[in-house]
């Protein structure tokens, strides 16, 4: 079954579907256990058709796949509760009723007729090798749980599950977190250690109260997502218990304008503050709604005053919001309010290494650099080459190389232009300044040599591949602790003087383009 899946579809695998369980096949289902909630609520939101899809082609019946958590029975009936959420069948036609005998639970995975156990209590199996080793027929059965204690009750509408994301089951504003959003799987780079930083804390307990709420701002596909989903997880990894709400902002006006409408604004205010954790991504969209503003400034405190913690992610600083409430501004500075920036190359090569390895795919080094070397603002992009050509090396049936990751980036945009080399930065500068290039090679310290120094190192890191020891060698054979201080100086003085940030986005500009100043 796993074997069709990474051929059907090889994006959507995960090295974390092989710890998937299989139980039985039994009254149409075939019952798969997972290894938390976050991965059962995941696969029946996102997976769930193509598993569907699997079990029927590899089966030859019209099956479909049952999701059980980690303390779910499998034995319950299949309308007994949440157990059975998340089954879908892609057919407009019922399920065939075939009775448990007639159901082969070996048709997903081959086994020696004399080894198969009773079809409705005996496992199943996911592996479709044909070197699986057979069942005894001595062998006992998987044990069963109690049916009392175990069995996951509907929550009341009332009051939010104690893993509030299982909502997603039943309602479509509830975002799911997603497994592979883990900090293990997070690339921390220059631009974005603060938010790293301080969502880890949270995640692992040892920031306490502070950093609330958190914000965390930046462009678009740069990891906030990623980190919120991640302190989520890490605490739900410490405590299963904890009840977590995670929603777009669009979700909440959505919620807030059908409860006002319907009349159920205290079932609405329920779900938003019995919570332990609130979520809201992209709460930049509350620029102009000024009854959401109200609402969602009332839900704040109530939250805040509780002592529950609130994790928020958006496009802009709370500021530069529009329209937004200055009420709602200083409150979302109370606690830390931190900025991702895109990434240096550096940071996007190993992005594209662990992407490749969450999939389980192969990624050359040198096609790793080359997309990184074209892709060089946003992190879903850089996912995109990754899952085009995973699909490309599947259907072609060979490694991936670097003409296939040329192929792949040709169809989405053109040939990069070739990268200024070091000669062409210290041409530029030294033009502008008029200095000598022996000068900047030499041991002087005159500021009329050194500004035109650190100007070229900070150019040269940014625009060039080389490392900091052979950008240093350069010029004098300086260290590498001499290229970051100089970088760092550079870049402060660029944030705080505008005046120096265009003298440096005109000298930059010339490097790129050849034109005189």
């Amino acid at each position: 079954m796993l074997t069709h899946l990474r051929k059907s579809h090889p994006a959507m695998c995960r090295q974390w579907f092989e710890e998937l369980e299989p139980l039985s096949v039994a009254s149409g289902q075939f019952n798969l256990r997972t290894q938390s909630t976050i991965h059962r609520e995941y696969l029946r939101r996102s997976c769930a058709d193509a598993f569907n899809d699997a079990a029927r082609t590899v089966s030859g019946r019209l099956l479909s796949v049952r999701f059980l958590g980690p303390d779910e029975d499998w034995s319950l009936a299949p309308d007994s509760g949440p157990a059975s959420a998340g089954v879908t069948t892609s057919d407009s036609m019922p399920l065939e009723d075939d009775s448990d005998a007639a159901i082969d639970p070996y048709a997903l995975g081959p086994a020696p007729a004399a080894s198969r156990p009773d079809a409705a209590s005996g496992p199943a199996t996911l592996s479709e090798a044909p070197g699986a080793e057979p069942v005894p027929a001595h062998a006992e059965p998987a044990p069963t749980r109690p049916e009392s204690g175990n069995a996951i009750r509907e929550p009341k509408p009332s009051r939010p599950s104690r893993v509030v994301i299982e909502q997603g089951s039943r309602r479509d504003d509830a975002l799911v977190i997603n497994p592979d959003y883990s900090f293990e799987n997070f690339v921390v780079g220059p631009g974005n250690r603060l938010a790293h930083a301080a969502a880890q804390a949270i995640g692992d307990n040892t920031a306490g109260r502070n950093y609330n709420p958190l914000f965390i701002h930046g462009g678009v596909g740069l990891g906030k997502t990623h980190l919120l989903q991640a302190a989520c997880l890490r605490i739900l990894e410490r405590n299963p218990a904890t009840r977590v709400y995670y929603v777009s902002c669009e979700g909440f006006m959505t919620q807030f304008i059908e409860s006002v409408q319907s009349g159920q604004m205290s079932e609405f205010r329920h779900r938003y503050r019995d919570v332990d954790i609130l979520v809201v991504d992209d709460i930049h969209f509350l620029a102009h709604r000024d009854r959401t503003q109200e609402e969602f400034f009332h839900t704040f405190n109530t939250l805040f005053q509780a002592g529950k913690r609130i994790f928020l992610s958006s496009d802009a600083p709370p500021e530069e919001i529009p329209d937004l409430e200055e009420r709602l501004v200083s409150r979302f500075k109370w606690g830390l309010v931190a900025k991702i920036e895109p990434p240096c190359y550096e940071t996007r090569v190993a992005i594209l290494k662990t992407k490749a390895k969450v999939r389980g795919l192969e990624l050359p080094e040198d096609c790793a650099c080359l997309i990184a070397a074209r892709v060089a603002t946003n992190i879903r992009e850089l996912e995109g080459a990754i899952t085009r050509l995973q699909i490309l090396s599947t259907v072609e049936n060979r490694p991936i190389d670097l003409a296939m990751t040329r192929a792949t980036l040709g169809e989405a945009s053109e040939p990069a232009a070739p990268a200024p080399s070091l000669q062409d930065i210290i041409t530029a500068v030294t033009d502008f300044y008029h200095v000598r290039l022996t000068d900047m090679q030499s041991k002087k310290r005159p500021r009329s040599v050194t500004m035109p120094r650190q100007v070229c190192m900070f150019l040269a890191r940014r625009m060039t591949r080389l490392s900091l020891e052979e950008i240093g060698g350069y010029f004098g054979g300086r260290d590498h602790t001499t290229v970051m201080h100089a970088v760092k100086a550079i870049d402060q003085r660029r944030k705080s003087e505008p005046d120096f940030a265009e003298t440096l986005a005109s000298i930059e500009d010339r490097v790129r383009t050849g034109r005189p100043f």
